[in-house]
């Protein structure tokens, strides 16, 4: 079902490594050219042509793209009352760990009198996107917005793909999420359309945002790509990746479950089994053998076991394992060895850490507090997660007084000339004609 990557007595080059853990083959050009007509439609369109954009990708086509509050309200109080439980304490433990991530204004002092402040201002609006294909995601409502709310954005819209099965609104727990989390601007639209939506904005119907997040399949990826620039984006959101860095000392049931969890999300999701013992992968493939045959979503995650995407890798020792999985930088990465606090201090490259056998990604993906959106197809080695951060600007205040500009006068206009543009220090020296 899964392959096998024997790399033992290989030390390779993080280039190298790379080339021979393969990920899914997502043709992101091929993507960007199929929703350029899409993204046109939108910026020159009106309500009706995205409405039309629903029926033809989405099988319905929404009595309005704003979700009405009285939907938002009514899904609420239908929502299982164990379910709206559940979220809420997810969201406590999101709004928890987010909390500590606000940034505060710091003054430097370059010298007396002259101070530089950095002070951290919010984005003034962001769409935020929840998908709406396979599965159902209104943990994905909380890892966006919570942070956003945290990071006191002014205005917060969140879009979603219209459902066959909730009369053209997005799907009800997501609606009752957004209520949870005291959210009432809320579109049926979803893929590329609702990309663009946000970045140009549509007369009438939804003002135009400065920046957008959430994850979403390749046609939100490419159109992400196509409008960077018009639109601040948090990421380029690919497939679903888990790599499991364990030794002997690992459950077989624990790593097979959590391969399999993440081969649920789609058939290009990444899954990826790093170990220097051979009893254990022939454990979790015995494992496999028998749970994904008989979990729900079966023939998807037996696809995306058995693509080149996922693998078991077989290596001389952890320490080889260590240098494997940061050259890979996966979204997820799990540590299950004897020394799992330790190895995990080493790893430079990942999305998130899950640290021991009581950390699975599944937790994450819920409930530890940590965010799920997350950098993905080895992005993680120059990119983080979505936080707080993301939705902050850093802005410098700069203020002198006349005897620190006076002390540092000639040192610019010197460096001016260097760089033969006279007239930055002729804007320094015109300070001392009217003294």
């Amino acid at each position: 079902m899964i392959r096998r990557l024997d790399l033992r007595g290989k030390r390779l080059s993080k280039a190298e490594y790379l080339r021979e853990i393969p990920r899914a083959k997502l043709d992101v050009v091929a993507a960007m050219a199929a929703v350029e007509p899409i993204l046109e439609k939108v910026r020159t369109g009106t309500e009706q042509d995205l409405i039309a954009l629903g029926e033809k990708f989405d099988g319905i086509a929404p009595k309005s793209i704003r979700v009405p509050k009285s939907e938002l309200t009514n899904a609420l109080k239908d929502l299982d009352p164990k379910v709206k439980a559940a979220l809420e304490i997810a969201a406590l433990r999101i709004r928890k760990v987010h909390q500590d991530q606000i940034r505060e204004t710091k003054i430097s002092t370059v010298e007396d009198g002259a101070t530089v402040t950095e002070k951290w201002i919010p984005v003034d609006r962001v769409g935020l996107y929840v998908p709406g294909g396979r599965a159902v995601y209104p943990s994905s409502v909380l890892m966006n917005v919570i942070p956003a709310q945290i990071a006191k954005v002014p205005s917060i819209a969140v879009a979603s793909p219209p459902q066959t099965d909730n009369n053209g609104w997005p799907n009800k727990t997501i609606l009752a999420t957004c209520e949870l989390l005291g959210i009432d601007e809320v579109y049926a639209i979803g893929g590329a359309q609702a990309i663009a939506m946000f970045a140009y904005g549509i007369a009438g119907v939804c003002d135009r945002a400065d920046m957008v997040t959430g994850p979403g399949n390749i046609y939100v990826a490419a159109a992400k790509r196509a409008l960077r620039g018009v639109v601040g984006i948090d990421s380029e959101a690919g497939p679903t990746e888990i790599a499991v860095l364990a030794d002997s000392s690992a459950i077989p049931a624990d790593v097979a479950t959590d391969l399999i969890s993440q081969a649920e999300h789609d058939v290009i999701a990444a899954s990826v089994l790093v170990t220097d013992s051979i009893e254990l992968a022939d454990a979790v493939e015995v494992e496999l053998n028998v749970r994904v045959a008989n979990t729900k979503h079966s023939e998807r995650i037996k696809t995306a076991l058995s693509s080149q995407q996922s693998a078991i890798v077989i290596v001389d020792d952890i320490q080889q394992g260590l240098d494997v999985v940061n050259a890979y930088a996966a979204e997820h990465l799990e540590i299950q060895t004897r020394n799992s606090k330790l190895d995990a201090a080493q790893i430079r490259n990942a999305g998130a850490v899950f640290i021991g056998r009581f950390a699975p990604v599944s937790l994450g993906d819920y409930a530890a507090g940590s965010n799920h959106v997350l950098p993905t197809g080895g992005c993680a080695c120059h990119s983080s997660g979505l936080s707080v951060q993301t939705f902050l600007r850093g802005i410098h205040l700069v203020e002198y007084t006349k005897a620190a500009f006076e002390e540092i006068a000639n040192s610019v206009v010197t460096l001016a000339n260097a760089e033969d543009l006279p007239a930055h220090g002729e804007a320094i020296l015109a300070r001392f004609e009217n003294e």
